[in-house]
């Protein structure tokens, strides 16, 4: 099973059986309040007849259709609506099927980029410490979440460096909204710079807000520093958005929030409400039309993927970007967020908890690790809330996240944070 402790799992099976908006079903008949929106993806809430009715019309009518050297209306379609809602200048779309393969298509158009401009030693690329960016060789090259990498080590890219992260206990804890010290972590670009040389870089990716490892909110500043370094030395900018897009913060996406606006940017979740899986790569059109025109003829970019643009992924990717619009649900977590914000910091006082941090609808409540058994006290607690609270939560090491679907109402805001606290003392 991916990303899980296999024999805690066989020893006590959690089985989800059905799921409607923002309840899932357990095997034994309980309603399990959903809040991680699944993993971080159905933003939408669960089972939404819109989605479901496309997906069914869809498969009907063209259940596949090859994406080399063919096409469907429904990519193109998609494509096009997508361009509507991403920050301007990101003009063309590449779709896969994850955000793993959305990251590893960013790094790819990146190198290819830079071939293309003559720029052939622009082969290293920068991320950061705790980030993630799916489980591919790329993702976890680049990637800077230990575990993940520590068995693939020798086989790794070889040309990678990490800025350090931007948490910072010490200085920024119990933060509301984005921490006011670290901007001045995004000067370790410039040491890498110094060190490898910036013409030798093609590109640094961050999560705007990372979130596997635990919800590192960004410090005021640090991302329009990382742009304006970028720039000066003409390294590409890649925002993995895989989490943070599609409302998450309550604009469509994080660039906008933060007003950074990137070169590449990677998406996956929230695109379909994860009823279908897809990735998508967004791309400025400079760099869509450089690497094309550099070709003659044939074939431009020796990339993709069997169900790139799948049939059933866009008709599901189209319901749910209308379904979005429909119900105004890109933009409802502008006016929850303070709601959120005031209900999560409650557990301020909760047992253990050292840490709560929160922007948009994401929160991360961190635990004082055991000293003989780091991850056990969030992982028990992940446990406690779902087999006596009735509620789903996300544990990783010792962080508690929350990202419920972007429907919550202000009444289960509410309930999320009452049973989390239930759970908190019963582990305690």
């Amino acid at each position: 099973m991916p990303f899980t402790a296999n024999k805690a799992f066989k020893a006590r099976p959690r089985m989800l059986v059905g799921a409607k908006e923002m309840h899932y079903q357990s095997a034994d008949g309980r309603q399990i309040l959903d809040g991680t929106a699944g993993l971080w993806c159905v933003n939408a809430g669960h089972a939404r007849a819109p989605i479901v009715e496309a997906i069914a019309r869809q498969a009907a009518q063209l259940d596949f259709a090859p994406g080399f050297q063919m096409g469907h209306p429904g990519s193109f379609a998609l494509a096009e609506r997508l361009v509507r809602i991403l920050p301007p200048g990101l003009t063309q779309v590449f779709f896969s099927n994850s955000g793993s393969e959305a990251v590893d298509t960013a790094l790819k158009i990146a190198l290819a980029y830079h071939q293309a401009r003559g720029e052939t030693q622009r082969t290293r690329f920068v991320g950061r410490l705790r980030g993630y960016h799916g489980v591919g060789f790329g993702g976890i090259s680049v990637g800077g979440i230990a575990p993940n990498r520590t068995a693939f080590a020798a086989q790794l890219l070889p040309q990678v460096d990490h800025l350090p992260h931007t948490h910072d206990l010490a200085r920024n804890a119990f933060s509301r909204g984005m921490p006011a010290q670290g901007a001045e972590l995004a000067d370790a670009l410039e040491g890498i710079i110094a060190t490898r040389g910036g013409e030798t870089i093609a590109a640094v990716i961050v999560e705007p807000v990372a979130g596997s490892t635990g919800v590192l909110i960004p410090p005021v500043g640090y991302l329009e520093r990382l742009r304006a370094i970028c720039d000066q030395h003409g390294i590409l900018l890649i925002f993995d958005e895989v989490i943070t897009g599609f409302g998450r913060l309550g604009t469509l996406f994080a660039a906008q929030y933060f007003n950074v606006t990137p070169d590449l940017m990677a998406m996956a979740k929230g695109i379909t409400n994860a009823a279908v899986p897809m990735g998508a790569t967004a791309v400025r059109g400079a760099i869509h039309d450089t690497v094309v025109h550099a070709t003659k003829s044939g074939v431009e970019f020796f990339h993709g993927y069997t169900y790139s643009g799948h049939p059933l992924a866009a008709a599901a990717g189209l319901a749910t970007l209308q379904l979005y619009e429909d119900e105004a649900l890109l933009t409802r977590v502008a006016a929850l967020a303070p709601v959120w914000e005031e209900a999560v910091h409650t557990l301020r006082d909760a047992p253990h908890v050292i840490d709560v941090r929160n922007l948009g609808l994401v929160a991360g409540i961190e635990l004082a690790p055991r000293p003989d058994a780091p991850g056990s006290r969030a992982y028990d607690v992940f446990v406690e809330a779902f087999f006596n609270q009735d509620l789903l939560v996300r544990s990783t090491m010792d962080i508690l996240a929350l990202s419920p679907p972007l429907i919550i109402s202000p009444a289960q805001i509410e309930e999320v944070v009452s049973r989390l606290r239930r759970a908190l003392e019963r582990v305690a």
